[in-house]
C-alpha cells in the first residue's frame, strides 16, 4: 500500500499547475472547524478576499476569514522555506507555530506545562490522550527533526511517522494539529514527492476521523521497542496514512480534472468574445490576459493592482485585460466601499464542491452525508 500512494502522488505533479493554486483552498477547513461548530465560518470568497488582503487593503474581511488565510500561509511556508533549509531545526516548528496564531503570544515557545486532549479542561483524569511531561519535549523534539532531516524511510513512511510523532509529543499549547499537518508536506516535498501539488491528505484524514484516531492511539502503543507488537502497530498507523494519502491523490486528480475543463470552456468563451469584437487572432501568450487565465485557480479573487503586482503590466494593460475577462463572462466585478474586485466565481464554486466532496466518507454527498460542517452548495 506504501508503494501505491507514492505512486499515486507523483502521477500528480505530471500537470499540478492548478492544483498547487486551489489546494489552499481546501486545506482552510482545518482553521474554520471550531467556527463552523459554532454556526461562524467564511465563505471561499472571504477566504481568498482575506488573503488578498495581506498585500493590498481590503476592507471588511473576517476575523475568521483572516485565520484561515493565516493558516494557509503556514501550509505554504511549510512547503517553501522548510523546504529550503539545509537541515530543519526545532525553531523552523516553533516560528512556524508562532506564524500560525499572531496575536496570541500565550501559546508562543515550547510548552512549559503539562497538556492533554479531550475530557475536562481542568484536569487529565478523563483524557483521551495525555502527552509527555513538558520537561521531556525539547529532547523529543530534537529526535523528530533528525528523523525529518533524515531519509531512511519512503517518503509516505516519513512523512506519515514524522506527523503522528509531532501529535503525539504534542509540544505547543495550541495548534498542534495545524502545525502537525503542515510537517506532512514539508516531508513530502523535501523528499521530491510533490513538487508542485498539494495533496488535501488532512481533509480526508478529518473526514475518515474515527479511522484517523484508530490509528494514531495504535501508534501510541506501550510495546517493548523493536517487537514484532511495535512494529505492528506502527504499520496499523500507516496503513490508515497511506490509505488517505491515495485517496487525496485520486481527488485532488479529480479535481485537477475539473479545472482544465473549466479552463477549456473559459477559453472558448473568450475566443467567441473576441470574434464578436472583432479580433481575428488568439490570445498572445504573454499577454496580459493570458497570465490573468493561467493564475486564476491559485488567484480567483483579484484587482487591478493585483494584476499589476503578480504579472508586471501597466494600469492600463491590467485594465484592458480584466474588461476582456469581464465581457468574456470569466470574472465577475464586484464593488466594496470603493474598490473594486474580479472574482472567477467558477474557481470558488469548484473549491465548495470539492470541500463539501471531501467531507463525506464515500467523498460523493449523494451517496453519504457530510461528516463535518462544510459550507452551504454555490
Amino acid at each position: 500500500m506504501i508503494s501505491q500512494a507514492e505512486r499515486s502522488v507523483r502521477g500528480l505533479n505530471g500537470d499540478a499547475h492548478d492544483l498547487a493554486g486551489v489546494s489552499r483552498f481546501l486545506l482552510r477547513s482545518e482553521a474554520i472547524a471550531s467556527s463552523r461548530i459554532e454556526g461562524i465560518a467564511p465563505s471561499v470568497g472571504q477566504v481568498a478576499l482575506a488573503e488578498l488582503g495581506a498585500q493590498e487593503a481590503v476592507p471588511d474581511v473576517s476575523a475568521q476569514a483572516r485565520l484561515v488565510a493565516n493558516n494557509m500561509t503556514i501550509v505554504q511556508d511549510a512547503r517553501t522555506a522548510l523546504v529550503d533549509a539545509d537541515r530543519v531545526a526545532v525553531q523552523h516548528l516553533v516560528d512556524l507555530h508562532a506564524a500560525l496564531l499572531p496575536g496570541e503570544p500565550q501559546h508562543y515557545g515550547i510548552r512549559t506545562v503539562q497538556n492533554w486532549i479531550g475530557g475536562s479542561d481542568h484536569h487529565p483524569l478523563d483524557a483521551d490522550f495525555v502527552p509527555p511531561v513538558a520537561s521531556r519535549v525539547p529532547l523529543l523534539l530534537d529526535d523528530l527533526v533528525a528523523y525529518l532531516n533524515g531519509a531512511g524511510h519512503s517518503p509516505i513512511v516519513q512523512a506519515g511517522l514524522v506527523h503522528a510523532q509531532f501529535e503525539t509529543i504534542h509540544p505547543f499549547t495550541d495548534g498542534n494539529g495545524r502545525v502537525g499537518r503542515a510537517l506532512i508536506h514539508t516531508v513530502l516535498t523535501r523528499r521530491g514527492l510533490t513538487t508542485q501539488a498539494v495533496l488535501p491528505v488532512s481533509l480526508v484524514l478529518s473526514t475518515l476521523r474515527s479511522d484517523y484516531v484508530a490509528g494514531l492511539t495504535a501508534y501510541r502503543h506501550s510495546h517493548t521497542t523493536g517487537s514484532a507488537a511495535s512494529h505492528q502497530a506502527r504499520a496499523e498507523w500507516l496503513r490508515v496514512f497511506a490509505r488517505a494519502v491515495i485517496t487525496a491523490s485520486e481527488q485532488a486528480g479529480h479535481l485537477g480534472a475539473q479545472l482544465a475543463e473549466l479552463r477549456r470552456e473559459w477559453a472558448e468563451r473568450l475566443a467567441d468574445t473576441r470574434a464578436e469584437r472583432g479580433h481575428a487572432r488568439a490570445v498572445r501568450g504573454d499577454s496580459a490576459t493570458a497570465q490573468i487565465l493561467r493564475d486564476l485557480p491559485g488567484s480567483p479573487v483579484l484587482t487591478s493592482a493585483t494584476v499589476q503586482r503578480i504579472h508586471g503590466v501597466s494600469h492600463v494593460a491590467a485594465g484592458r485585460a480584466l474588461d476582456e475577462l469581464v465581457a468574456a463572462r470569466i470574472l465577475h466585478v464586484r464593488d466594496r466601499r470603493g474598490t473594486r474586485f474580479y472574482q472567477a466565481r467558477e474557481v470558488l464554486d469548484l473549491v465548495t464542491w470539492a470541500e463539501r466532496r471531501l467531507a463525506s466518507t464515500r467523498f460523493d454527498t449523494r451517496a453519504s452525508p457530510p461528516t463535518r460542517p462544510v459550507p452551504a452548495r454555490p
